[in-house]
């Protein structure tokens, strides 16, 4: 199984399921869901007899299969849900396969088994380029047979914005597309493709989603990213710029300058924001609001924010950048959400004692969050950011650098044995980010991700990869072969996954990594310069 339970007993006896299975018991909306494809059908008695313990934790589980049937004991929905994708695994590969009948032997086993991290999530950046709904819905599923529970949106950045506003339609008439899209690999001379790029989620949509992932024990994260990052927001809404000057939605990568003000009416236009996608969401406990790579240059340069951070008793752009993301973190916990911020927003200090911190910049900035009292979700470049190639090959697309290899993310650890008890107990788990500048279509996706994703879901879920992982992965890899998941191969990329002829050399992650080490040292440092 990946990932591995905390402990699974080889049974005697065995069970042969059919399709048209019937469930029984107290969760069986969990169970029907989770085994999706089979059919399986209520009934008063039932192969597959699912019980709710109230000695268990909401997501722990125990699964017996033996010469009766199914038995399932689970502490609340998301335990029963987890407990039937267990069983799932335990059935061949075909059973992922749509099926209008069959039977499926089942191994008699004991599962006991819950998580260690309350948090395993992945990050998939929707605002450089937009996936239609269809493939948010699927990989919420492909989540959801991993135990993902986290689905981070990145629905906003210089190069587009993702959802309908129905307050400030220009956001989705005007800031959800770009007319052309750099294509130029890492350093080298800007070049384009001359083909618009758009896209984004109605409301509607956005309501679907959130409704179809928490069916499948998934929560939508997502993330609205201010202050920077805000070219097309402000080529929607110039009006909330520090300049009041109109941007284009940017069609190359890279940081750039534009910056929202922090006045008061930029408040109350992300407010209103935040209320439209709390509303469609529907339960959302986490909201992103950024902070990161923020150029606060205009906020300097203008005597009327200049003012305005006199007049709230504040020295600095970076005091102002602190009061302002309290600001917003003060109107989403009103609405019943925390919110959660990239490392910069901690270094730049201020922040609500509920704020979670994601560390992108290494664990060590995630170590004097930890200790300053933050709830952590642990984020590095290295090994967890998916935009890199998985080896350093000429063959491996195009990629920001290379490589942050499966091993790699196998061997990561969320909460390392040299912090103290309570730094490690302010780790709420772990999460991976694709960003896709250069992810331009699905396909890519799914061989950025996966089988990577599988060796998170390992770490995540137990706390960390054993030596038998890459012998249960490669077993684990006929299942999303029939998921129809177009994963990388083991041994590299297939004809057609491989890159284009031209390879200029790439940044390392051991370089990167060197730069942001030293910038991490400094508490006056909120952005990168890689």
């Amino acid at each position: 199984m990946i990932p591995r339970p905390s402990l699974l007993r080889d049974l005697s006896a065995s069970y042969v399921l059919t399709s048209g299975v019937t469930v029984s018991g107290d969760l069986v909306d969990a169970v029907r869901t989770a085994l999706a494809g089979l059919d399986p059908l209520p009934g008063d008695s039932g192969e597959i007899d699912v019980r709710r313990d109230p000695s268990l934790g909401e997501e722990a589980y125990r699964l017996t299969v033996g010469s009766r049937g199914v038995e399932i004991a689970a502490g609340g929905r998301a335990g029963a849900f987890y407990a039937a994708q267990s069983l799932r695994q335990l059935l061949p590969d075909a059973s992922y396969r749509f099926s209008s009948g069959g039977s499926w032997p089942v191994p008699g086993v004991r599962v006991e088994d819950a998580p260690r991290y309350a948090w395993r999530g992945l990050h998939l950046d929707v605002a450089r380029h937009f996936f239609p709904k269809r493939e948010i819905l699927r990989l919420i599923d492909l989540m959801a047979v991993h135990k993902l529970n986290r689905l981070h949106l990145h629905l906003v950045d210089d190069q587009g914005w993702r959802v309908e506003s129905r307050a400030y339609p220009l956001l989705h008439e005007v800031a959800s597309h770009r007319p052309r899209t750099a294509t130029n690999y890492y350093r080298e001379p800007e070049t384009y493709d001359d083909v618009p790029h758009g896209g984004y989620y109605t409301l509607d949509d956005l309501a679907e989603m959130g409704a179809y992932a928490r069916s499948r024990c998934v929560t939508i994260v997502p993330e609205i990213d201010v202050p920077g990052h805000a070219s097309a927001i402000l080529a929607a809404y110039p009006e909330f710029g520090a300049t009041g000057e109109r941007h284009d939605v940017l069609d190359r990568w890279g940081i750039s300058p534009a910056i929202l003000s922090p006045l008061p009416p930029t408040v109350e236009f992300l407010t209103t924001i935040f209320d439209e996608l709390l509303g469609a969401l529907g339960e959302t406990p986490y909201v992103h609001i950024g902070g990161d790579e923020v150029v606060l240059d205009h906020w300097a340069a203008s005597a009327e924010i200049a003012a305005y951070r006199e007049s709230l008793g504040l020295a600095t752009a970076n005091d102002l950048q602190a009061w302002f993301l309290r600001r917003l973190a003060d109107a989403l916990a009103e609405r019943g959400a925390r919110a959660v911020v990239w490392d910069e927003a901690f270094v730049s200090g201020g922040l609500r004692q509920d704020t979670v911190v994601m560390p992108w910049r290494g664990m060590n900035v995630g170590r004097r969050a930890a200790a300053a009292g933050h709830d952590v979700v642990a984020t590095p470049v290295f090994p967890l950011y998916f935009d890199y190639a998985e080896a350093s090959s000429p063959d491996e697309p195009m990629a920001i650098g290379d490589a942050i290899t499966l091993s790699d993310v196998a061997a990561f650890s969320p909460a390392p044995a040299e912090w103290t008890e309570e730094e490690r107990g302010h780790v709420l788990g772990v999460q991976a980010q694709l960003w896709t500048e250069r992810v331009p279509d699905a396909r890519t996706v799914d061989y950025r991700l996966w089988p990577r994703a599988c060796a998170l879901a390992e770490v995540a879920w137990a706390g960390s990869a054993s030596d038998d992982f890459p012998g249960r992965l490669g077993e684990h890899l006929g299942r999303l072969d029939a998921l129809g998941v177009e994963y990388r191969p083991l041994d590299g990329p297939r004809p057609w996954q491989r890159r284009r002829p031209h390879r200029p050399a790439g940044v390392r992650v051991t370089e990167v990594m060197a730069r942001i080490d030293a910038m991490t040292h400094h508490a006056e440092s909120t952005r990168p310069s890689i």
